[in-house]
């Protein structure tokens, strides 16, 4: 009877890892994990043991450093896989990038329009939600008022889409998963807020 591989076990270190001790400074553990460099250096790694490879994730952030207008424009272009786009009919033509305006931008939050521009409907819902849940409502796309169901659907949907597993030859996947994951956090966790107030304002 032959005998089925085994599954790689959650945690367990990079098969491929080089014979070395851990990246953080004054750690002799052996290294099993990669990590990033940096934003811009995608495919370069530190190489830390699980302990500080935790850490380090913990503290990672994609984002960091960047505006707003910077953060929607960088997953605007994820959309597109980093690459340029036309209307329909007019691929790469001179034309169509003489004739392109903000409005063939779908910007959700106005950062490009400015205040002159006719706000769209979500960003205009999302101006009356509490400061702290405008950027989590936009990350996933919601308008205000909305429901822990809606949030939950719409984060369940987003999750599976860009998951890590699904996406294993784009690097951007696992840092918009986190923002994703960061934002629902945000969100459930001020209406389980609410619904604790309510009941103990009941009682």
């Amino acid at each position: 009877m032959q005998r089925k591989p085994s599954r790689h076990k959650a945690f367990a270190p990079d098969p491929d890892a080089p014979q070395q001790c851990c990246d953080h400074p004054d750690c002799d553990q052996p290294a099993g994990y990669r990590a990033p460099r940096g934003r811009d250096n995608l495919r370069s790694y530190y190489w830390f043991c699980l302990e500080h490879v935790r850490q380090y994730n913990a503290n990672w952030d994609y984002y960091r450093g960047m505006t707003p207008g910077q953060i929607e424009r960088h997953l605007r272009e994820d959309t597109s896989w980093q690459r340029p786009s036309w209307k329909m009919g007019t691929p790469g033509h001179d034309s169509a990038r003489a004739s392109f305006t903000l409005d063939d931008l779908h910007d959700p939050l106005d950062i490009l329009r400015g205040h002159k521009a006719r706000p769209s409907r979500e960003a205009e819902t999302r101006r009356h939600a509490p400061a702290a849940l405008r950027e989590p409502l936009a990350q996933l796309n919601l308008e205000w008022p909305t429901t822990i169901e809606v949030i939950k659907t719409r984060y369940r949907v987003l999750a599976r889409r860009y998951h890590p597993d699904a996406n294993q030859d784009d690097p951007r996947a696992e840092e918009r998963f986190k923002v994703i994951g960061t934002a629902y956090a945000t969100l459930r966790d001020h209406f389980a807020s609410s619904m604790e107030q309510e009941t103990a304002d009941a009682g």
